[in-house]
């Protein structure tokens, strides 16, 4: 274990900055507060390593669905001089040896505690520091807090009655455990997003029989995996500033120009044209925002992208009832999917599809899982793929709280808010990586984008002697009512979807990323610099404990 003796930070903390998550963003956070700004810098990770989401995820068929040039870090020019990979999307390997590649060249695991969560972050306003726990028992104190948790980390496992029966074993792929054997097993999977369609690809040749407890039928294009030689990689190396500028400034960032045609500008038969050009090109974010301007818009080109996969699904599977059971019936418009010939799979001989929205799963017995029907399906291995509290949830599991002891769970009781997808009004500086309200892109040009505004933030704030940084209230609810204005000109609120918290029972409907591409999210970021950083409060000191000299300070900083 690597613990790290408290060293006083400029603040009179014990460190300047604490860090949570070894992810993409925890660890630029790292390069960017130590290295570049001389920092004291603490981090957590709750697992033994870095590679954050990319550490757990280790289930069968894990891989990115951002091709390979666009699934990194576009500053590391030393990482990319030597970068290799095999195919067109980057596998969870792959994924998992880069990040520990990065770690060691840039000698990051030294200012990590690992195998240690973080359990309470509380501010102190008395002294105008964070108050840090462990599970470890440990409290230290730090001026600036920075969480990078991941955007689909906090794990979803619904509370199936009777599921302590089941004698079996049961997984869930975002904890997936090393050395499993699943072969000659008889599996069941519950749950059809990204994550269950790559699992189900992988386990239906293994398995003795797998068996697919589908409660939304899902949009699967094809994934369009191809080798990628060492000529093709040098000519994403040669081209990679170009290449990244067209990232940072495109809409969703996955490496590709976004389409400037309306559906309806062309003819029926161009049409599907388009369509097919790109179902063969490959690529779900491809798929919806390659072949025209307004598939997330207009219902009409909605409805006739989801018209196209309906076909190919009927083509593909072979028996109808198991086609009519794939075939979606709400909009194309939640993260769109894609992978390696998932239709394919129902074709197999070892392979039942199970429609558990119109025969819920009733309860788990000793030897598998029951349908309200009274359909047993005998199993030997349950897996969630049910996905994760996403975006919020590990926040709101958390003893976090800001001024006057508000939790972020009470703060977010009608739904996360989030000022600029990285702070909380009440919540002095505190950042968060991929916080809500943030942008819905490609995640790794989304995490440079915020570290490397952050780092900007503090770094004025130790050159002007700012004790603390937050939003106005105001402004804060102005950037959410701006987000949800956005998702409102979209078809994607009208689909049930993690995007807005439906896979959680219980969870209000609520926006929860900024759907107007990255690069207007970088001129938003751009713009509250330029004007002086004037939607933030500075140094506001606790009324109470400082008395009638500090309230003058505290009512001008509120102007």
């Amino acid at each position: 274990m690597n613990v790290i003796s408290p060293r006083m930070g400029k603040s009179g903390a014990d460190f300047d900055a604490i860090v949570v998550g070894a992810g993409f963003g925890g660890m630029y956070t790292i390069y960017k507060l130590r290295d570049e700004l001389g920092l004291s810098v603490q981090a957590y990770e709750n697992a033994s390593d870095v590679g954050g989401t990319w550490f757990w995820n280790r289930y069968p068929g894990a891989l990115s669905d951002t091709e390979s040039f666009a699934y990194r870090y576009s500053f590391d020019k030393e990482g990319l001089k030597n970068a290799k990979w095999k195919t067109r999307y980057l596998t969870q390997p792959e994924i998992f040896g880069y990040l520990q590649d990065f770690a060691t060249r840039y000698d990051i695991r030294r200012s990590y505690q690992f195998n240690t969560k973080v359990t309470a972050a509380n501010f102190d306003e008395a002294a105008g520091l964070w108050r840090v726990t462990t599970d470890r028992g440990q409290q230290v104190t730090a001026k600036y807090l920075i969480t990078g948790l991941g955007l689909l980390s906090a794990t979803n496992t619904p509370p199936f009655k009777g599921i302590d029966k089941f004698k079996g074993d049961i997984f869930h792929t975002g904890n997936w455990p090393e050395g499993i054997d699943l072969s000659n097993k008889r599996v069941g999977v519950i749950g059809t997003g990204s994550t269950g369609v790559q699992l189900i690809i992988a386990l239906a040749p293994v398995v003795k029989h797998l068996t697919v407890l589908q409660r939304s039928a899902q949009y699967v294009v094809p994934i369009g995996n191809w080798p990628e030689d060492e000529a093709r990689i040098n000519e994403y190396k040669v081209r990679y500033d170009e290449i990244w500028e067209q990232v940072k400034n495109s809409v969703v960032a996955f490496g590709f120009e976004e389409s400037t045609v309306p559906f309806h500008s062309v003819s029926p038969a161009e049409q599907q044209q388009i369509f097919e050009n790109i179902w063969n090109k490959g690529g779900g974010f491809r798929f919806m925002f390659e072949t025209f301007s307004d598939i997330a818009t207009d219902r009409d080109a909605n409805n006739a992208a989801a018209d196209f996969i309906k076909r190919k699904i009927a083509k593909i599977v072979k028996d109808p009832e198991t086609a009519k059971k794939l075939m979606p019936n709400d909009l194309y418009a939640k993260r769109p999917l894609c992978a390696v010939n998932y239709y394919d799979v129902y074709n197999r001989y070892n392979v039942t599809l199970k429609d558990v929205k119109s025969d819920p799963i009733a309860e788990f017995t000793e030897r598998g899982v029951r349908l309200e029907s009274g359909d047993m399906s005998e199993l030997d291995v349950v897996v969630f793929a049910t996905g994760f509290d996403a975006v919020d949830g590990h926040y709101t599991r958390m003893n976090l709280t800001g001024r006057e002891g508000v939790s972020i769970k009470e703060k977010w009781s009608d739904g996360p808010l989030g000022y600029l997808g990285m702070m909380e009004a009440g919540f002095p500086n505190f950042f968060m990586i991929l916080g809500p309200n943030g942008p819905f892109t490609n995640l790794p040009p989304a995490i440079e984008t915020q570290v490397e505004w952050f780092s900007d933030a503090i770094k004025m704030m130790e050159e002007n002697g700012h004790a603390t940084m937050e939003p106005k209230q105001a402004a804060a609810n102005e950037w959410v009512e701006t987000c949800r204005d956005i998702a409102d000109m979209t078809l994607f609120p009208q689909a049930e979807s993690w995007i807005f918290g439906a896979n959680i029972p219980g969870k209000k409907n609520a926006v929860m990323f900024y759907l107007g591409g990255i690069g207007n999210y970088r001129t938003a970021l751009q713009s509250v610099v330029n004007d002086g950083y004037s939607t933030m409060m500075f140094d506001r000191f606790n009324v109470r404990q400082d008395g009638p000299a500090h309230w003058r300070r505290l009512s001008t900083s509120l102007k």
